[in-house]
Parts: C-alpha cells; sequence; structure tokens
C-alpha cells in the first residue's frame, strides 16, 4: 500500500533571490542562470538540474530526475537581487572578479547589467581587510535591520517576486563565540537597538530576512543563523534556514577521502592542508580573526567523520593542519595541497598526495542555486517549513547546522543519502535502506 505523500504548494510565480555580497560567487552564479536560460551552458555540479532519485527495488529501474520527482521552482522563475559593499553592477563585478571568460558574460551583459547592488550592511571590525563605498548608515543596528527589511520589500514590489530566499554569499566575517546578546530574540532585538559589538552584519540580515519569513542560507562560517535567538525566531515564524560554508574544494575531498579511510579501517598520523588563492575570499582570509572562523569549520570536518573515540587506535591525536595563503596572481583558482600519512596492516605507513586545481566561484555557483531552490520547496512544504534547520541540506556545507543535542553529519555519501531520503519521504516513497536481503529470499 503507498505511503501518503506530505503536502507541498506548487511553485506558482516568480522565486526572488536576494543575496547579501555580490562578488565572486553570486555573479557566478547568477550569470550561470542567465547562460543556461539561454542554452549557452549546462547546469553541471547542480543535483536539481541533473541529478536523478532512484525509487522502489532496482529491478523496478525507476530513476526520474530529481527537478521531475519533486515541485521545484523553474530556472525561469528566477530574480536576482542583493547587496554589495561596492556599487559595481553585476557585470563589473564579475569581470573584476575574474572566474567566467569576458566572451560568456558579454553574451549575457545586458542581464548582468540590470543588477545593480543595494547599499550593504557593514561594519569594517568584522571583516577588517575590506574597505565599503556602498554602505548603509543609521543610528542603530535596528535601524540597519529595518532598511534590509526596507529593502526586501521593495524588492518583492519591483521584481513581482511571489516568494523569497536569501543566501549569504559575503565574506567571512571574524570568529565569534554565541554570548549573552545572542541567547534570546529579546536580548537579541536589545542588543540590535543597543548596538551591541557582538552581533554582526550577517545576523543583522538574517533577522530581517527571518522576521519576514523568508528562508535564510549562510553560505560562510560566520556565527550567524545558529544562534538561539535566530533560531527561535526562524521557528515561530515557520521558516527554514540552513548553512553553513558551502562545501567546494579542499573539504569537499577531505569529506569524500576521510569516509574511504574510515570504511576500509586505514589509519591517520596526520593531513597537512594548504591553500593558495587570489580572490577577494583570500584577501580577507589574511585578516587572523576572518582565518579562525575557516580554520574552525576546516578543522572540525574530520573529527566528526573519523570518530577517533570509537577508533583510538586508528585516529586517536592525529595531527591535522590547515593553512590558508593569499596569493593574487591566482586569482580565483585555488590550488589545494593535501598530504596524509596513513598506515595499514600491522601499522605499515603510507601516504596519499593530493594536487587539486579548483574553481572556488564554479563550484559554489551550483550550490547556491540547489539551497535556493531546496529552501524554496522547504518553504512551500509547512512540516518542513517549521522545523528550521534543514539538516537534510548538510551536503552543501562544511559546517552543517543541526540540532543543539546532535553532532553534525559531515560523510558526504550519508548527506547525499539523507537528502535523497527525504525527498522519497515528501512523496511518499519508501526510503532506500540499500538492504537488499530481499533479492535472495
Amino acid at each position: 500500500m503507498a505511503k501518503k505523500s506530505i503536502h507541498i504548494v506548487e511553485p506558482k510565480g516568480k522565486l526572488g533571490v536576494l543575496i547579501p555580497g555580490m562578488g565572486a560567487v553570486a555573479t557566478t552564479f547568477m550569470a550561470g542562470v542567465e547562460a543556461i536560460r539561454r542554452r549557452l551552458a549546462r547546469p553541471i555540479g547542480s543535483l536539481t538540474q541533473m541529478g536523478t532519485i532512484r525509487l522502489g527495488k532496482r529491478p523496478e529501474k525507476r530513476a526520474p530526475a530529481i527537478k521531475d520527482f519533486i515541485p521545484l521552482a523553474g530556472l525561469d522563475d528566477l530574480v536576482f537581487g542583493g547587496w554589495d559593499l561596492f556599487k559595481d553592477n553585476s557585470y563589473e563585478a564579475a569581470l573584476k572578479a575574474g572566474v567566467l571568460e569576458r566572451t560568456l558574460l558579454d553574451q549575457v551583459k545586458d542581464f548582468l547589467s540590470d543588477i545593480r547592488p543595494m547599499p550593504a550592511v557593514f561594519q569594517q571590525k568584522f571583516v577588517k581587510k575590506l574597505h565599503g563605498e556602498n554602505v548603509k548608515k543609521g543610528k542603530t543596528k535596528m535601524d540597519l535591520a529595518e532598511q534590509v527589511a526596507d529593502d526586501i520589500q521593495n524588492f518583492r514590489k519591483t521584481s513581482g517576486a511571489s516568494r523569497l530566499i536569501m543566501i549569504w554569499c559575503g565574506s567571512t566575517e571574524i570568529y565569534l563565540k554565541p554570548g549573552a546578546v545572542h541567547q534570546s530574540l529579546a536580548a537579541f532585538e536589545k542588543g540590535l537597538r543597543a548596538n551591541s559589538p557582538e552581533i554582526a552584519p550577517s545576523m543583522i540580515y538574517a533577522y530581517a530576512a527571518l522576521k519576514l519569513g523568508i528562508p535564510f542560507a549562510n553560505g560562510a562560517p560566520n556565527l550567524t543563523a545558529d544562534i538561539p535567538a535566530l533560531l527561535g525566531l526562524a521557528l515561530k515564524n515557520g521558516v527554514p534556514v540552513c548553512g553553513k560554508d558551502f562545501k567546494t574544494g579542499q573539504t569537499l575531498l577531505k569529506t569524500i577521502i576521510a569516509p574511504g579511510l574510515k570504511a576500509r579501517l586505514i589509519g591517520l598520523q596526520g593531513w597537512f592542508s594548504t591553500n593558495i588563492l587570489g580572490n577577494r575570499d583570500g584577501e580577507v582570509l589574511e585578516d587572523p580573526g576572518s582565518f579562525r572562523t575557516k580554520e574552525e569549520s576546516k578543522l572540525s570536518v574530520l573529527e566528526y567523520i573519523l570518530q577517533p573515540d570509537l577508533y583510538p587506535e586508528l585516529y586517536k591525536g592525529f595531527c591535522h593542519k590547515v593553512k590558508i595563503n593569499y596569493y593574487p596572481p591566482r586569482g580565483d583558482n585555488k590550488e589545494g595541497w593535501d598530504n596524509l600519512d596513513i598506515f595499514g596492516w600491522l601499522g605499515y605507513p603510507m601516504q596519499i598526495k593530493i594536487d587539486f586545481l579548483c574553481r572556488d566561484s564554479i563550484l559554489a555557483a551550483p550550490l547556491v542555486l540547489d539551497l535556493v531552490l531546496f529552501l524554496d520547496l522547504a518553504q512551500r512544504c509547512p512540516v518542513m517549513a517549521h522545523k528550521g534547520i534543514q539538516e537534510w541540506l548538510s551536503f552543501y556545507f562544511k559546517s552543517p547546522m543541526c540540532a543543539p543535542h546532535l553532532y553534525p553529519e559531515h560523510d558526504l555519501f550519508i548527506q547525499l543519502m539523507k537528502l535523497k531520503n527525504t525527498l522519497r519521504h515528501l512523496r511518499g516513497e519508501d526510503l532506500i535502506t540499500h538492504l537488499g536481503l530481499e533479492y535472495y529470499d
């Protein structure tokens, strides 16, 4: 007997995508969507556009495209807006970012040139390497939050969007630990009015979005929506949230390789990682405060995957080092080197060397697209929206958000199974366990 599917409102009308931080990632994402809409390119790397999902037993051979299986917004429905420290329109910003070739950008120049950033919420103590020229002014941080809310409402009217999503694509802020001002909505709003130094710009955007019932995703490792005050606001208003820190280059490979080592019970003595990159992200991460935020995100991955407390002979006390070096000639084309000192049968040592010459924004752009479409799906599904944190979207993040009493799941393959089983659950399909014993009865 078929299970009953869960109610999901159909995606009617335009879906507005609001982006704090209209730099390399955002412009690569927007230019890419328009290029795909004009059939100039393909959506490679996007699970929502190119992925399939197995349904039922293997002999049934049912594997529809995800976009045909679940009611997602179409690419033609997307409209874009956002905020940035610099006044460049999105075509100019994309040229400066240097990710996409000018021959492609010129084919979507008319589209990108019309997307101009609104003045941003910015305080230099949180991103010390940048100097804003297109910045909001207000007596208090509550004033700034209200200005962001006004921007959102104006965008809704001018764009004709019937639904909105906000996704942070801005720079990494300095490392913050949750304080008293973050513990309740009342304390947070009091802190906004009192200009609390512990309230970062990213939190102001998240507050404005959640207050208006708009889903929020955090693509950076900042302490943002993952504080009790904003998680409580998300639950109160029935708004999905997820994050944090897009899982792209070096960390993506870690979450692919580390589960393999653990699956075969191969020991690890040390994992040394270093990066060179020359984009704005690299410049920002030269500041020790911003680097510490990123470092915390990168370092946590292996501990959770390898579970040294369960496998002390293999993983207890392994050495894990991460370095990021700003090297302007490389631009957005990041290079990540990894050295793994491993050991196998009878304790014999071995090594793995990795040199990943990747493109940060090329890897991030399809993640932004998937998150926008999946968060919109969650918002149209009351059962999902009222849970607040969307842990099933952990697949896309270095530091996935989860319930306070849980540890985050970092294994890429478990994350993908969680995501696809969530989609099966929503449509009343059997979950795939991969047990397979029934084939041999």
